[in-house]
């Protein structure tokens, strides 16, 4: 938008809007409070456009005038700013907003899908869900899918989280560790009875834990935010973690109000 493009210009602008409005009793104060900058730099402005002889004033003071010069500026910068808008609202018009999926099959364009969760991922498949969406191009089964005009509620159950605290290196590290207790709880799984989808590791005993019993380490970095992201996909998170590395899992568990159960890993 090359009528603002100068700094200061947009301010301009609106100051010159104002004036032009012709209220005889218009106080920089005024200007200040409806343009949310500071009076001092209504000050300044105002100085700069009497110097360019956009307005007038009597020693810089109200009442202030609009010069014919600063109406065809306002004119000039009002049909430049209709004419961005305009481009704006055009191109918003036409945005649609595109959400991705797994085709659980092939799909063809047009067609209306179903859409799930599984295993913490979104698919898409030709079967009636609650919540429904429009395929925008032909799509293999197993690649990604875009979609359109999505509606109703997709059916995610927030998963569990379990954190067992194991020693720190200066408490005995993995020698000091219930391993047996740990490889139970993985195989047994949640509370609830629902086996562990994922398990997190934060900290270094945590990693030689899960070395040692041969675990799948699905979750290292940024382990707290991604445990909570994959029990809000509904899977069932085994997070082992050193000492107080466990605080930030509760923090982020508790945020998300995620149910959580602490485990004490120590023999």
């Amino acid at each position: 938008m090359k009528a603002f493009k100068k700094r200061g210009a947009l301010t301009h602008f609106q100051i010159l809007s104002e004036i032009s409005k012709q209220d005889p009793h218009l106080k920089q104060k005024d200007l200040a409070n409806t343009l949310g900058i500071t009076i001092q730099a209504v000050s300044e402005n105002i100085k700069t456009l009497i110097e360019e002889e956009y307005i007038t004033s009597k020693d810089g003071r109200s009442p202030y005038k609009i010069t014919q010069k600063g109406i065809e500026r306002v004119k000039k910068d009002a049909i430049s700013l209709r004419k961005y808008s305009d481009s704006v609202l055009e191109t918003m018009n036409h945005f649609k907003t595109i959400w991705p999926a797994i085709a659980k099959e092939d799909l063809k364009k047009d067609d209306m899908v179903g859409l799930f969760m599984e295993n913490g991922i979104l698919y898409a498949h030709k079967k009636e869900e609650n919540a429904t969406g429009i395929v925008i191009n032909d799509t293999e089964k197993g690649m990604d899918v875009s979609l359109s005009n999505l509606t109703g509620i997709i059916d995610v159950s927030i998963g569990d989280v379990t954190i067992i605290n194991v020693p720190t290196i200066n408490d005995g590290g993995s020698n000091a560790s219930n391993l047996e207790l740990i490889k139970r709880v993985y195989e047994n799984g949640t509370n609830s009875g629902k086996s562990i989808d994922k398990v997190a590791c934060s900290g270094t005993v945590a990693r030689a834990i899960i070395n040692k019993l041969n675990l799948p380490l699905d979750i290292e970095y940024a382990a707290p935010y991604a445990t909570a992201n994959a029990a809000r996909k509904g899977l069932n998170v085994l997070a082992i973690c050193v000492g107080d590395m466990s605080k930030a899992f509760t923090r982020e568990l508790e945020s998300e109000k995620i149910k959580y159960n602490i485990i004490d890993g120590k023999k």
